[in-house]
């Protein structure tokens, strides 16, 4: 979450993959932006260099194409190399702290996403 607990200005989300990052940003109902990018140690996600793939619509919208997006190495999975829209990073004004829930705090960098048991 970026921005204050109460009321956050935007929230995101990594899937760590072991070359590239899927990410997702919720800014409102209405404002969604989703892009896969590069994930190289030291690199940021929320400022990525450059995308493979990105996606702005509403929330709902999405969040179904970050779903269906095809895992990195499938057939149909995007290898494009474009430069990111303005949308694909967050607010200059936003800046740091944040909240950040790890899956895991077990392994190496970068870390894959793991079923959480039940």
């Amino acid at each position: 979450m970026f921005g204050p607990k109460t009321g956050p200005d935007v929230v995101a989300a990594v899937r760590w993959w072991p070359a590239c990052a899927d990410v997702v940003m919720l800014r409102g109902e209405q404002d969604a932006t989703a892009f896969r990018t590069s994930a190289t140690p030291g690199s940021d996600p929320f400022a990525p260099e450059l995308v493979s793939w990105k996606y702005h619509s509403s929330a709902v919208w999405t969040l179904r194409a970050a779903l269906g997006l095809p895992e990195p190495g499938h057939t149909q999975a995007p290898i494009a190399v474009l430069q990111p829209d303005r949308l694909c990073f967050l607010p200059p004004n936003l800046g740091r702290p944040f909240t950040y829930r790890p899956r895991s705090t077990v392994g190496d960098w970068p870390r894959t996403a793991q079923p959480v048991p039940h």
